[in-house]
């Protein structure tokens, strides 16, 4: 089956085209920020990078000419709900401390200022406590901007269930940063200042 997407840049299968360099050196920041949005965890998106890059590496031969970014956003996907389905069997555990341990790196290491920037502890919390299979729907839909038809092709869903596991993951994220949502009458509830922002709103909206 084809992994092809709906949304971004093409590449020319059968003309002269880019080295396998400049691919990675132009497509591995979009697919480092959408793992690291898929997994909350700077390391584990490193992983998933890498991974990425791997299968596309195996799998250019075959590549259809199209849409590569839509490629890349399947990819990445479906490498990380695959994770999440391997860690989901062997870890059960070991999830709080985490958070005061990110809470902690972030100040020491000026260098996590992306992962401060993008995933501030709230959202990663309820991010965290989703389903990955709602979580991969919702980022994609709310954070990554893709269409709902987008989203089908790229979990290999129906629009039906990728409409249901949005609804349902804004439902949780509502409930998980009720305490963000703005007093009656009152100011919006302080955010950290990130490129989340228009998210977090409309999963603290009531």
């Amino acid at each position: 089956m084809s992994e092809n997407g709906n949304s971004g840049s093409t590449v020319q299968g059968t003309a002269p085209g880019p080295s396998w360099e400049e691919i990675v050196r132009e497509h591995s920041p979009r697919v480092f920020r959408l793992a690291y949005r898929l997994t909350g965890d700077r390391h584990d998106a490193e992983d998933l990078t890498q991974d990425v890059f791997v299968r596309v590496f195996r799998s250019l031969d075959r590549y259809e000419p199209g849409n590569f970014e839509g490629w890349l956003h399947r990819i990445t996907t479906n490498l990380f709900l695959d994770s999440a389905r391997r860690k989901k069997r062997i870890r059960m555990d070991a999830m709080g401390d985490d958070d005061g341990q990110l809470a902690g790196s972030v100040e020491a290491q000026p260098e996590r200022g992306f992962e401060h920037g993008n995933l501030d502890l709230d959202v990663r919390r309820a991010l965290d406590a989703l389903p990955p299979d709602y979580r991969a729907a919702v980022v994609l839909c709310d954070i990554e901007g893709l269409s709902y038809e987008e989203i089908a092709v790229t979990l290999g869903v129906k629009l039906g269930t990728v409409r249901s596991r949005i609804h349902r993951a804004r439902s949780q994220l509502r409930a998980s940063l009720a305490h963000r949502r703005p007093a009656p009458g009152g100011a919006p509830a302080e955010q950290g200042e990130t490129d989340l922002g228009s998210a977090a709103t409309l999963w603290t909206a009531s």
